[in-house]
């Protein structure tokens, strides 16, 4: 019997763990706006970094926030 998505637990692992990437990334990126001074100037260009040495992982994510 094979598991779907919602119960298979590597995916239920992987979920809750980009869960926690995503709000605490926010919660950085937000914090670091606003300690800058930054808030409505322009825009920041961000880049997001996943590795998994054992699996031979280098994921890189690069994009820009508007800061409007």
């Amino acid at each position: 019997m094979t598991q779907n998505m919602e119960t298979d637990p590597f995916n239920v692992s992987m979920r809750k763990f980009l869960k926690q990437v995503g709000v605490t990334s926010q919660q950085a990126i937000e914090k670091a706006v606003a300690d800058a001074g930054l808030k409505g100037q322009g825009r920041l260009t961000v880049r997001a970094v996943i590795t998994a040495e054992r699996a031979g992982l280098h994921h890189v994510v690069e994009g820009d926030i508007d800061l409007g």
